[in-house]
Formats: structure tokens, C-alpha cells, sequence
């Protein structure tokens, strides 16, 4: 009898435990969860944004004017060379043969230069004493020019040979690193078609297209924010360039971008370029107002995005936005948050749809 009432007793007492923690855990439940509210970023500044990537301010295409066997290539990818250092050399059988008849014609018109010019030396003396007429002396002088003419084309021929020995060893005109390689030893060079890239990387810039709704706001020396699509690197940039023309570029606009630092850079990289816009008259109308909002704020929910706000009974409400660009840490909010709208940046608890919250 008495180890029933002992144990009646103990069952009673952990009933009672329990509900007292239950009571507990509802109250704990209950409690506010203080968080830190902020304003979305908003300045008296519009923008609009756009892709495209770094590329070396100094790069050039390496070719030749000669049709001809690659003999000799010594080049590879990634190898930095210097102005004025050979590169490709090609098959220049042929103009050898050319230069050895332009020689020859040299040595040619050269002696016919000189016999004409005794000659004519000659009969300019005769005629001074009278013993050949004008019209001797006008033969003379005709065979003479033709024969100087004559001498001037052999030499033009030489040159222009010995130019086309230039392109038959291919130098580097500017100093810095091979990026691309079209060709190698064996293959047939064609006019014009490149054989290798060179880019100076220490000189870059940014190359992006711009729509034509945003052109004409974009002027020469605007700074600009460059962001760095694969590292989320943000360097200041100023437009160095403005394209007018959208005919070769799809019916958008190139505009170019002096980077200030492209320290650990490399040409190649895509990046976004944010272009800032004063909100006065037709500009105003024109662009809504910036509205961004740190990343950590964001709530990921599978392919929804959201950001929680706080209602006018103090409880947070999630509410799904719709995001643009990324700019650093900043995130560009399209939709579903109006410019100075309060939200919540910092929670201490884990936040939930219609959780009570206290402002700190």
C-alpha cells in the first residue's frame, strides 16, 4: 500500500515538473526577440548598371603580309617578351629570288647610268665647240634621264624586297605578355590573319555595352564603380571613352573604363559597371530611386528572396523582394521594398513570419 502511494507521489511530481517547464518553454516562446532595424541606402543618385570585362588598353594582333611556311616559331602563351624581339619566322625562298633580281637589275640600270652620263658629258663639250648640233646634245640628255630614271626604279624595287623581308621575321612591336597563339611551326601564314596576341596587362580598362536609354547620360570622366564578377572586388573606375555609334555592336553602345587600381587583375575578367545619374529633372523621371540593402539581410528560402520587415504590432513579417545586382556587399532591390523602409538587419533569435520583435 505504501509503495503505491510512493509512487503516486513521484508521478505527481514530474506531472508537475513538466507542465511547470512547458509553462516555461510557452513563456521563452513569448518573448520579443530584439532586433536592429535599418534604412534601405538611398542618395540623391540613380543608376543603371552593365556587363563586360577587363581588357589591356595595349594589345595588338600579330601577323604578316607574306603568304609562306612557318619556319620558325618561338613564342608560347603566357611568355613575356620585348619590343623588338623576333618571334615567327617564315619561308622567304621567294623573296630571296626577288632580291636577287632586283640586284641585278641594279647593277644593270647602274652601268647604262654611267655610259649615258659619259656620254652626255661628253657631247656637252662638243657643243660648246661646235662640233655637234642641239639636237645631238637633246639625245644625249634624253638618254641620260631615262637611264637616272632608269637606276631610281632598280633601287625602289630593292626596297621594297628588303621590306618584305620584314615580314618574313616578325618582331614584337610593344613589350608585354602572349595571350593567344593562332598558329604554330609548319603552318601556313596567310596575309593578315593573326598568328599570335600581345597585351601589356599593366594598362587595363573595362570594356562594357551600354544600352541606348542609358548613353546619353554617360559622360567622359564620370566615376564609376567596377565590380569583379568571380572575386566581388569593387575598384573605382572613371570613363575614358564614349562610343556614339551602335552600328557594329548590336544597338548597343561601347563604353570604355580607366580602372584607377588593376592591381591583381588580369585581362579577360567579366565585371558590372555601375553608372551613377543625378536625380533632377527628365533624369528623374527617367530612373527610380536606388534601393539596396546589405547581403546578410537577405533571406533565402529555395529560389525565393526575402527580407524581413516590422509591422505596426511589432511583429516581423517576411516579405519577398526581388533582387538585381550585386555591388560589393550591397544587394540592388528591384521590388518589394520601398526606398527608407525600415528592416531588420540584426536578430537575436531566430526570426520567423509573425514573430514578436522589440526594437533596440
Amino acid at each position: 500500500m505504501k509503495k503505491h502511494i510512493y509512487t503516486t507521489l513521484i508521478l505527481g511530481a514530474i506531472a508537475l515538473a513538466s507542465c511547470s517547464k512547458g509553462e516555461k518553454s510557452i513563456e521563452n516562446q513569448d518573448a520579443p526577440i530584439a532586433v536592429t532595424l535599418s534604412n534601405t541606402t538611398f542618395s540623391n543618385t540613380s543608376f543603371a548598371t552593365a556587363s563586360g570585362k577587363l581588357v589591356s588598353k595595349n594589345s595588338v594582333n600579330v601577323s604578316t603580309r607574306m603568304m609562306g611556311y612557318i619556319t620558325s616559331l618561338r613564342a608560347e602563351v603566357g611568355q613575356h617578351v620585348s619590343a623588338g624581339q623576333t618571334l615567327v619566322s617564315i619561308n622567304n625562298t621567294d623573296i630571296q629570288a626577288k632580291g636577287g633580281q632586283a640586284s641585278a637589275g641594279i647593277a644593270q640600270a647602274q652601268a647604262n647610268f654611267n655610259i649615258a652620263k659619259k656620254d652626255y658629258e661628253r657631247f656637252q663639250n662638243l657643243y660648246k665647240n661646235q662640233s655637234a648640233s642641239q639636237k645631238e646634245l637633246d639625245d644625249m640628255q634624253a638618254r641620260y634621264e631615262m637611264a637616272k630614271a632608269g637606276l631610281q626604279a632598280s633601287q625602289m624595287m630593292k626596297n621594297e624586297v628588303n621590306a618584305q623581308y620584314k615580314y618574313t621575321n616578325i618582331t614584337a612591336p610593344i613589350s608585354g605578355v602572349i595571350t593567344a597563339k593562332f598558329a604554330e611551326q609548319g603552318d601556313m601564314a596567310s596575309p593578315g590573319m593573326p598568328i599570335l596576341t600581345i597585351e601589356s596587362p599593366s594598362v587595363l580598362q573595362a570594356q562594357v555595352l551600354v544600352s541606348e536609354q542609358d548613353i546619353t547620360l554617360i559622360k567622359q570622366g564620370m566615376s564609376v564603380k567596377v565590380l569583379l564578377k568571380n572575386t566581388n572586388q569593387q575598384v573605382n573606375g572613371i570613363v575614358s571613352e564614349v562610343s556614339l555609334s551602335a552600328a557594329n555592336t548590336g544597338g548597343q553602345y561601347m563604353v570604355k573604363i580607366a580602372m584607377q587600381n588593376s592591381k591583381n587583375l588580369l585581362p579577360g575578367m567579366y565585371v558590372n559597371v555601375q553608372f551613377p545619374f543625378k536625380r533632377s529633372g527628365s533624369v528623374n523621371a527617367d530612373f527610380q530611386e536606388g534601393v539596396s540593402v546589405p547581403q546578410s539581410a537577405i533571406v533565402e528560402k529555395g529560389q525565393l528572396k526575402g527580407i524581413y520587415t516590422v509591422s505596426s504590432s511589432n511583429t516581423a513579417v517576411l516579405r519577398w523582394v526581388k533582387t538585381g545586382k550585386l555591388m560589393g556587399n550591397e544587394v540592388e532591390i528591384l521590388s518589394g521594398l520601398d526606398a527608407k523602409e525600415p528592416y531588420i538587419v540584426f536578430a537575436q533569435g531566430k526570426l520567423y513570419n509573425g514573430a514578436k520583435v522589440s526594437v533596440k
